[in-house]
């Protein structure tokens, strides 16, 4: 078996040799094939170009070129073993690049303008005779590569056919030996098979206490019925366990019907706030997120009231968020010194009356509650005050809400701040030119709907630039600072008022019209007009404004442009005739 192996795999290999060398010469005579179709290509394209200055005939010249150069470059790479074929390679190479060296020669000239010349570069016949030497070259160099191929394909039939021979004579004589060999082997193990195969049919019919004691006649066989014996001495064992196991199979069961409804109730929780958590984060102003935490914490803390408070920006007040339960929260919060979780820094909690220290915010000290700081980035940011005991398994749900809820309220401050900064003007506190223009589109779109009147001031500083030429740029910005103060404080809740730019304001009052709010504009005025104006110890004098009022109609844009243009010819009016003063502008078809 092992000489007819070593014979059949040593003629395989030749014959696998062969017609690896038969693949090889395909691949020379198909890269050089297409070499040459490369090159007749885009000699083809430039003689087209040239004749007709059409640029489609060159559309692909570099890229025939360059596939060209690469299949020639692979048949001189794959023919390093046949010097002769490698010497023809490299000339062809040579010829060929010195061909498309004329190609690009000619094509530049045509390109350039040179048509006259271009074609008579082409009609000189020089390249023809190049690409003539090319052809037979090539063509010599095909043909010793086909007749190269066709021995190869000789030689590896040949031994092919012998492979066939020496595997038919092999494998018949191979057979017969295996037929001999397999009689006398199961000639030896007939018996002992017989043996085992009964000991076995019994232990399978229940018997245990079959053991095989005949003499196997072999060592193999010996091996297998020790084992076997050995396999009955264990599973006589093993059914004497049987009874013990199952006392004990019962008891784990029980433990793990009990972890599975442990896992379930905590699968729930974790689903439960994960919706929480999803909501929290999602909440836009503090009205969501109190109503939010009130849906979902009675939720996960079934039956127990509360409140949730955090701390104002100046970190010494912690202020009511939203309160469960039945529970009100304080309406003006507590210091932050008057928790004990907060002082800690970790629960704290009273489950019965006198067994622990009571917050001082907890108004009665009988009452039974926990306090849970809530914690981001190492920093306490508030409190969850529940007022009940929270058991064991209820822990959880707590220490997960309460990271929740932490994470909410750090990241929906972060956007109220980064709001805020994208919003107002930095200086004066109000709100920028850009929220202007979005506020005022949104006003004029609910005024074209409900039919209520809205209208628009347009106010500046009068004479504002003494107090910068005078003063410095930092009086300028203290008068700013002051006359928005002031007109924040006089104007209604609902009126916007915004820093347009410069020393020039812009208010939207909804709903009403200049009629009506030239009164309060007065009012604004006279106002401002008895500022004493002060920068640090310095006294920088009073000020005074002027305003123009205009109100929207259907007729103006929906964008506000042209209600901002006719308070701002107010504005201008009430320059014109003296400062100091307030405007409304008519509607211009009025």
């Amino acid at each position: 078996m092992l000489t007819l192996a070593w014979l059949l795999a040593g003629a395989s290999a030749e014959t696998r040799e062969n017609f690896r060398w038969v693949t090889h010469s395909g691949d020379v005579i198909a890269s050089m094939r297409t070499a040459l179709i490369d090159l007749r290509e885009a000699e083809s394209g430039q003689r087209g170009f040239v004749l007709t200055g059409n640029e489609t005939f060159i559309a692909t010249f570099e890229q025939h070129i360059a596939d060209g150069r690469r299949a020639l470059t692979r048949v001189v790479g794959m023919t390093t073993d046949n010097p002769v074929q490698n010497a023809r390679a490299r000339e062809l190479l040579r010829l060929m690049d010195e061909r498309v060296g004329g190609l690009r020669t000619t094509l530049k000239a045509a390109r350039s303008g040179g048509f006259e010349q271009a074609r008579a570069t082409v009609a000189n016949g020089h390249g023809l005779e190049l690409m003539n030497t090319i052809s037979l070259l090539a063509t010599g160099f095909l043909e010793e590569e086909r007749s190269l191929r066709e021995s190869r394909i000789a030689v590896a039939g040949e031994r092919l056919t012998r492979l066939q021979k020496l595997a038919l004579i092999g494998g018949s004589l191979l057979s017969l030996l295996v037929v001999l060999v397999s009689a006398l082997v199961i000639r030896g193990i007939r018996r002992p098979v017989d043996v085992i195969h009964d000991a076995m049919v019994a232990l399978g019919r229940g018997d245990h206490n079959v053991r095989i004691t005949t003499i196997m006649g072999s060592r193999e066989f010996g091996q297998l019925a020790d084992g076997y014996n050995r396999m009955a001495d264990r599973l006589e064992a093993a059914i004497a366990d049987q009874g013990r196991s199952e006392g004990d199979l019962k008891i784990a069961n029980d433990e793990l019907l009990g972890n599975r409804d442990a896992l379930q109730d905590r699968g729930d929780a974790i689903e439960l706030l994960g919706g929480m958590a999803h909501r929290m984060q999602a909440a836009r102003t503090d009205d969501e997120l109190a109503q939010v935490i009130r849906v979902f914490v009675p939720l996960v803390l079934p039956g127990i009231g509360g409140a949730l408070y955090a701390h104002n920006n100046s970190r010494n007040l912690l202020l009511p968020i939203a309160g469960w339960g039945g529970s009100a929260p304080e309406r003006d919060g507590f210091a932050p010194n008057q928790c004990w979780a907060l002082r800690r820094g970790q629960s704290h909690f009273v489950s019965a009356p006198g067994s622990d220290i009571v917050c001082a915010h907890v108004a009665d000290a009988e009452t039974v509650y926990h306090c849970e700081p809530l914690l981001a980035g190492g920093e306490v940011i508030g409190t969850l005050c529940l007022f009940g005991t929270v058991t064991a398994e209820n822990r959880f749900r707590l220490a997960v809400m309460a990271e929740n809820i932490a994470s909410a309220l750090v990241n929906h401050r972060l956007q109220r701040d980064l709001r805020e900064q994208t919003i107002r003007d930095p200086l004066t506190g109000l709100f920028n030119r850009r929220y202007m223009e979005e506020a005022l589109s949104l006003e004029i779109a609910r005024a074209r709907r409900s039919g209520a009147p809205l209208s628009v001031v347009m106010c500046d500083i009068d004479h504002f630039k003494r107090f910068n030429d005078e003063f410095g740029h930092d009086a300028g910005d203290s008068v700013l600072q002051a006359v928005a103060t002031e007109m924040q404080s006089r104007f209604r809740d609902g009126d916007l008022v915004c820093r347009f730019g410069g020393e020039e304001f812009t208010i939207i009052a909804p709903g009403t019209t200049a009629e009506a709010l030239g009164a309060r504009v007065e009012s604004v005025r006279q106002a401002i007009s008895e500022i004493s104006l002060r920068q640090g110890g310095r006294l920088l004098g009073g000020t005074s404004m002027s305003f123009g009022i205009a109100t929207w109609d259907n007729s103006m844009n929906n964008d506000g442009s042209s209600l901002v243009q006719l308070a701002d010819a107010a504005l201008y009016r009430a320059k014109r005739e003296g400062r100091n003063r307030t405007v409304i502008e008519p509607h211009e078809d009025a």
